[in-house]
This record gives structure tokens, C-alpha cells and sequence, in this order.
């Protein structure tokens, strides 16, 4: 186990793989998540209903692939198109009871990484078109200090440099 958050969430491995092996090695791959860094800093949203700063991504829709998923939620939730998307692999998970699953449960969830120039920042705070989930947007530096940071979304940084 990488680490446990104060829901009783567990990060148990990062699981570098390619894509393709990723798609058809893995189940259940759940979600996709995206590492978005502008300039030498990280873009996190505010999630309205955990009520903490994370990561960009959400839940596959059915018959979605990975890239498909990680597209759609670029577009929901950052406004963007046509962006550059590396696949950095496997996050595995023990997921205590929630809103999706009412168990205790192990997923998979498919990481991308994406590097933009700063002024992309104004871009996405004019074009991001979740405001319901995702509130507001940050840079990590302003928020490190004074915000509740998803503690296994703030580890999921550290595999895009």
C-alpha cells in the first residue's frame, strides 16, 4: 500500500503499463484521471461534492475507452480539445463504501498526464463547462498551504513530471 486517506481510501500501486495493455489486462478500469501541469506548477479543481481539491477525470461511460473517457472529461471539465494526453499507467485502489459502490471495493483507474503553457489557465476558467462538480480551479502552490488536498490525488502528481 502507497497510502490511505482520512476516508479510509487506499492507494495500493501505481501500475506502469502502456495503454493498450492497460484496456485489456485490468478490471475493473473505473475512471480516468488527468495530471494537468502548466508551466512548473499543477492545475487542481475543487470538487464541490468531496469537497477537497483534486485531479481532473471522472467515471467511464459504458463502452468508453480509456481515451475516450479522459477526452470527454477534458472537454466537461477543463473545456479543452485537442490537447497532448500521455498515458502514465494504473492507479489499484480499496475503495471504502461511497456514492458509486456501496462495498468495500478494489478498482482500477487509468492516469494521463498533459503539459500546457501557463496562459492555458485563463482558457480553462473561460471554457470548463462542469461549474456543478468541479467549482473552481487552481494553481497547487496557492492552494498547498490553505486547502484540503486529496492526499492520493496529490501522490498521482508525482508520476508526471
Amino acid at each position: 500500500m502507497i497510502l490511505k486517506d482520512d476516508r479510509g481510501n487506499e492507494l495500493l500501486e501505481f501500475i506502469v503499463c502502456g495503454e493498450d495493455e492497460a484496456a485489456f489486462g485490468y478490471v475493473p478500469i473505473t475512471h480516468c484521471l488527468l495530471a494537468v501541469r502548466l508551466g512548473a506548477d499543477y492545475l487542481m479543481g475543487w470538487n464541490n461534492y468531496r469537497q477537497d481539491w483534486e485531479i481532473f477525470g471522472g467515471c467511464r461511460e459504458e463502452g468508453e475507452t480509456l481515451r475516450e473517457c479522459i477526452l470527454r472529461e477534458c472537454r466537461e471539465e477543463l473545456g479543452l480539445d485537442g490537447i497532448g494526453l500521455h498515458f502514465l499507467g494504473l492507479a489499484h485502489y480499496r475503495l471504502a463504501p461511497g456514492y458509486f459502490n456501496p462495498e468495500w471495493h478494489e478498482e482500477y483507474g487509468g492516469l494521463y498526464g498533459a503539459t500546457l503553457p501557463m496562459e492555458y489557465l485563463q482558457t480553462v476558467e473561460k471554457q470548463r463547462m462542469d461549474r456543478d462538480e468541479i467549482k473552481k480551479v487552481a494553481l497547487l502552490s496557492t492552494i498547498a498551504e490553505n486547502g484540503a488536498i486529496s492526499p492520493i490525488d496529490k501522490e498521482l502528481l508525482r508520476y508526471w513530471k
